[in-house]
């Protein structure tokens, strides 16, 4: 098994359609076969704490089932189509790949 986990700061300046735009465009991850479950949030309303990091805007989790998955799925065309259709939204994006 694999977690691929995405976070997003989304540029300051977007407004309330854009988000919700980019939210609808992470979604459609969903539909990407190899990807065996996918999660989308929000930051938590959790208590504060020193080693918790709340500053991004969205976190994209994806379920693969191995390395190959992965790679299938950073190349499929609905991947490619999210990142070409709202890379221009975000201002930094983190990505930790585990297994």
């Amino acid at each position: 098994m694999l977690v691929h986990t995405v976070l997003f700061w989304l540029c300051k300046d977007l407004d309330d359609a854009q988000r919700a735009k980019f939210r609808v465009g992470l979604e459609s991850l969903k539909e990407i076969e190899h990807a065996d479950s996918v999660f989308i949030g929000r930051p938590a309303s959790v208590v504060e704490r020193p080693m918790c990091d709340g500053s991004y805007d969205f976190c994209l989790t994806v379920i693969l089932k191995d390395v190959p998955a992965h790679d299938a799925y950073q190349a499929h065309e609905k991947h490619q189509n999210f990142i070409a259709a709202h890379k221009d939204q975000w201002q930094k994006v983190k990505v930790y790949d585990a297994d």
